[in-house]
């Protein structure tokens, strides 16, 4: 299937009324795909797997920002620190420091998000409060790491109450950790708060995110 252009020009049109930038994931669709939605106008695009970024960046445009969206194995950062835009999901000191010393040895400052564990769902990744608190007085050791703010990923469930409250949780954590890192960089702050996708992205918004991931309802059902 290929991209639904009706379905993300309502997309951008609602987002960019409510400053909100979309990352269009584009795991496992085809760089045709991709490169139709760049020529709508599309810059942020969302991938999970190393490898087929590492394939697509190379061979799409070069001014393209490639969000990483998958967990992300230590080992595999030295693949991505070349040209990633940002790096979403960061759930552990040892990760942000191989984030880190890459960037530094490609003379980069890479843009991270945390991940915080908000569902219900133990399977899903992420940091508790105790531990983003942990994370967040390392950066002044991390001079190559340049955190934007954070992320998650609420329960899968069709109950838009318990989403709600994991997003409202979450929002309520983003500001209280915003003032915990503008004390430990004055004059900063944190500037995204990534949280929404395709089922859920409109009470992410309402909650407030500024960042949403969607790819079902650009791309169609994925293989």
């Amino acid at each position: 299937m290929a991209v639904n252009e009706i379905v993300f020009k309502q997309i951008t049109e609602e987002l960019d009324a409510k400053h909100v930038t979309l990352v269009a994931v584009s795991k496992t669709k085809p760089v045709t795909d991709i490169q139709q939605l760049y020529d709508l106008g599309q810059r942020d695009f969302g991938e999970n797997y190393v490898q087929e970024i590492i394939e697509k960046q190379a061979v799409l445009p070069p001014d393209i920002h490639w969000h990483f969206i998958g967990h992300l194995q230590s080992n595999k950062v030295k693949y991505l620190v070349p040209f990633v835009y940002m790096i979403h999901g960061v759930d552990s000191l040892k990760l942000l420091k191989e984030i880190d010393r890459q960037a530094l040895k490609n003379n980069r400052t890479i843009s991270v998000l945390l991940q915080v564990h908000i569902a219900m769902e133990e399977t899903k990744f992420g940091l508790d409060e105790e531990e983003l608190n942990e994370l967040i007085s390392t950066l002044p050791g991390l001079p190559n790491i340049a955190l934007k703010g954070l992320m998650g990923m609420a329960s899968f469930t069709d109950d838009d109450d318990i989403v709600r409250n994991e997003f409202r949780r979450l929002k309520a954590l983003y500001e209280k950790i915003n003032v915990l890192y503008a004390a430990q960089f004055p004059g900063s702050q944190l500037t995204t708060l990534s949280m929404g996708m395709s089922a859920d992205y409109r009470i992410a918004i309402e909650e407030g995110s500024n960042m949403i991931r969607i790819g079902s309802l650009l791309f169609g059902v994925r293989n």
